[in-house]
């Protein structure tokens, strides 16, 4: 598979495992799960069709891991950014002291004013890094990274968890919690 394929065939996923698994005609258990079979096979019925040794190149070679393998490898989720009903269940950690959200300049205004928030999704993402947070913002457009004070916010008693594929998670930044320096350095502010 090339590259370009596998691309193709890791956003397919994604929107089946995160937000319309109805569109093959499957259904997520509580936690996100399906049955590769079950997957497979409804895939192929929608013309999409691949093999299990396909599926597990695209699970082990996503970068950003976006998908796992329960731990007898008959079922596969997500492991992140769902806006379907699923409960992860991942544990409450405490996250590293600094946390960053790459987002454009035109999301800026609303984000200052109510923080980060988790829109249609679980949750809003965090990245223990600023070369991963730069990659996401770079999706929309020129990357703006924002710093959240996690170890600040964590002491105010927000809850952080961690998905399985590194992902920094929470329900909302407030504002008083991100440090827009990095924005008003690219708008030209001091």
């Amino acid at each position: 598979m090339d590259e370009r394929e596998r691309t193709q065939r890791s956003k397919f996923l994604s929107l089946i495992l995160r937000h319309q698994p109805e569109l093959v005609g499957i259904t997520l258990d509580a936690q996100g799960w399906v049955d590769v079979e079950v997957l497979l096979a409804a895939c192929a019925r929608q013309r999409r069709r691949f093999t299990r040794a396909e599926l597990d190149e695209l699970v082990a070679t996503s970068p950003k891991r976006r998908f796992a393998y329960s731990d007898d490898g008959r079922r596969i989720r997500a492991s992140q950014g769902h806006s379907v009903d699923v409960e992860l269940g991942y544990t409450p950690s405490t996250p590293p002291d600094v946390l960053y959200h790459g987002t454009v300049a035109l999301a800026l205004p609303a984000i200052r004013e109510g923080g980060l928030l988790k829109m249609s999704r679980h949750h809003v993402h965090l990245s223990a890094d600023r070369a991963t947070a730069e990659n996401v913002g770079g999706r929309r457009g020129a990357p703006i990274i924002l710093r959240v004070d996690a170890a600040a916010m964590h002491a105010a008693g927000h809850a952080f968890c961690k998905s399985a594929n590194g992902v920094w998670l929470t329900d909302h930044v407030p504002p008083a919690f991100i440090d827009f320096r990095d924005a008003d350095r690219k708008r030209g502010r001091s």
